[in-house]
């Protein structure tokens, strides 16, 4: 069996498509288009689209790794990948309407969440432009902070998909 190199794309039956982002003696890891980043066995059964070879982990990966997230962080609306909590993987969730003539709405926990963590992750990058803006004085940062907080006391419900709770929502505390 020959080890995939980093950039290897491969369909698994259980994750879907996804690139091998990081090889170990053991393990792929390997980010799926829709269940996110995972870590499968080398033997594991799966499909291999697009194999690379020659391209394990020259480097360390951890160091590319966070030179790549701290760019990102700085660059776009995304922070950190947020996994869901495992009871919910290949979870449905279903909306069903009061009146019995119209039909539920089903749709996959996993995308319900990735909705979720990007509301999170904008409401940061948000926060992040008010506290770091020139044109608002410090009373007017205040009042927009507590706005958002409440943003996020209003979403606690939802912690209840998240794997770490370091992850969790967290808005006004109780006094």
């Amino acid at each position: 069996m020959k080890i995939l190199g980093i950039g290897s794309r491969i369909h698994h039956k259980e994750y879907g498509k996804g690139v091998v982002t990081n090889v170990t003696s053991s393990l792929y890891w390997v980010t799926f288009i829709d269940a996110g980043l995972e870590t499968i066995s080398i033997d594991a059964n799966f499909e291999v689209i697009e194999a690379v070879e020659d391209e394990v982990d020259s480097i360390s990966f951890s160091e590319v790794e966070q030179s790549l997230v701290s760019i990102l962080r700085k660059w776009s609306d995304a922070s950190s990948v947020s996994p869901i909590a495992d009871k919910w993987k290949k979870g449905t969730l279903i909306l069903q309407p009061g009146d019995i003539n119209l039909a539920n709405k089903e749709i996959p926990i996993a995308t319900f969440f990735h909705k979720i963590v990007m509301v999170r992750d904008r409401i940061r990058v948000m926060e992040q432009k008010i506290n770091s803006s020139k044109n608002l004085d410090d009373q007017e940062k205040v009042d927009l902070q507590q706005y958002l907080t409440r943003i996020y006391g209003s979403l606690t419900t939802f912690n209840v998909l998240f794997n770490n709770k370091s992850d969790h929502f967290v808005g006004d505390k109780s006094k």
